[in-house]
């Protein structure tokens, strides 16, 4: 049976292009200024006791709070903090990031930004960092489909269904709305189940899978439960399909062929970060502020920790 072709919808027109981009971030001041206005659009406020009575400490970019006698900058307590980056490479980092329909790699940014591979690997982990869902996210609703891919390069002399140096990946997409995605140690039952009740609400109006066994019966008194039968060349049935969850799985293909070429399993679940954010983002015409805002509300990441 026949595959349905969806009619894609016109890209959102994003509020910032490059011309802009070099406008108003062209030098370090601007950035930090516009990035005061992000971090607090009411007044510069101590980020210790809250209080805006500050004062300007002329000619070290921070402040001094008049209450606590705490003294900070706007990068203090975020991802930007002990940064050894100009801002404004920064700001130029997270536009490409955004611009990148099908992610861009380190080695990109670096001849980018002229900066070492290692400086632009790290810079590109912590805007993933930044961009990642939260652990509190709401559930997805309505009608889901769910389902695994193995990433992973080809073994030599090794049967063609041999997966043991792959990484599986597992999405949650509901039908013109979010994804949720994340690698699993397997694909047995409890490990799919958990995953589907992690991110899939009780009261979910149906939930579309293939025709793996683990997946089981689904089913309850608030959802139904339907699967396609790819093994028999059964795509679609009436409105029960799984396509929407494999264009992710596209779009990761072509993510790592074409862009990332290599990623490995330990920073896997990152790069699904990243693609999950840029999915569920597709139709924001203000991603690029709204990533910076991120960076702003996210916590500094070590070098340390992120190769541990």
């Amino acid at each position: 049976m026949a595959r349905t072709r969806r009619v894609q919808p016109r890209p959102v027109k994003g509020e910032m292009n490059l011309v802009k981009l070099i406008e108003q971030f062209g030098s370090e001041d601007r950035c930090r200024a516009y990035l005061e206005e992000l971090r607090w659009p009411g007044g510069v406020a101590c980020p210790r006791c809250g209080l805006k009575s500050v004062s300007r400490l002329a000619g070290r970019d921070q402040f001094d709070c008049n209450a606590c006698r705490y003294q900070f900058s706007v990068t203090s307590g975020t991802i930007f903090h002990d940064t050894h980056l100009p801002l404004w490479k920064w700001v130029l980092a997270t536009y490409i990031v955004c611009e990148s329909k099908k992610g861009v790699s380190a080695n990109q940014i670096g001849r980018t930004l002229s900066v070492s591979y290692k400086t632009a690997w790290y810079l590109c982990h912590r805007i993933r960092e930044a961009v990642k869902t939260a652990e509190n996210a709401p559930q997805l609703a309505g009608v889901v489909e769910v389902d695994e891919t193995f990433v992973g390069g080809r073994r030599r002399h090794v049967g063609k269904g041999y997966v043991g140096n792959k990484t599986i990946a597992a999405g949650v997409v509901q039908r013109d709305g979010m994804i949720r995605l994340q690698t699993l140690l397997n694909r047995d039952r409890p490990a799919l189940h958990a995953f589907i009740r992690q991110h899939v609400a009780p009261h979910a109006e149906a939930i579309y899978t293939d025709e793996h066994p683990a997946y089981g019966d689904l089913s309850d008194e608030n959802t139904r439960h339907e699967k396609v039968d790819h093994r028999h060349e059964e795509w679609v049935r009436g409105d029960v399909h799984t396509n929407s969850a494999e264009s992710v799985w596209s779009l990761l293909e072509r993510s790592i062929i074409g862009s990332f070429h290599h990623v490995s399993a330990k920073h896997l679940d990152r790069y699904l970060d990243e693609l999950e954010w840029r999915f569920n983002n597709r139709q924001n015409p203000f991603l690029f502020r709204d990533t910076l805002k991120d960076l702003l509300k996210a916590e500094s990441l070590k070098y340390k920790d992120l190769t541990a």
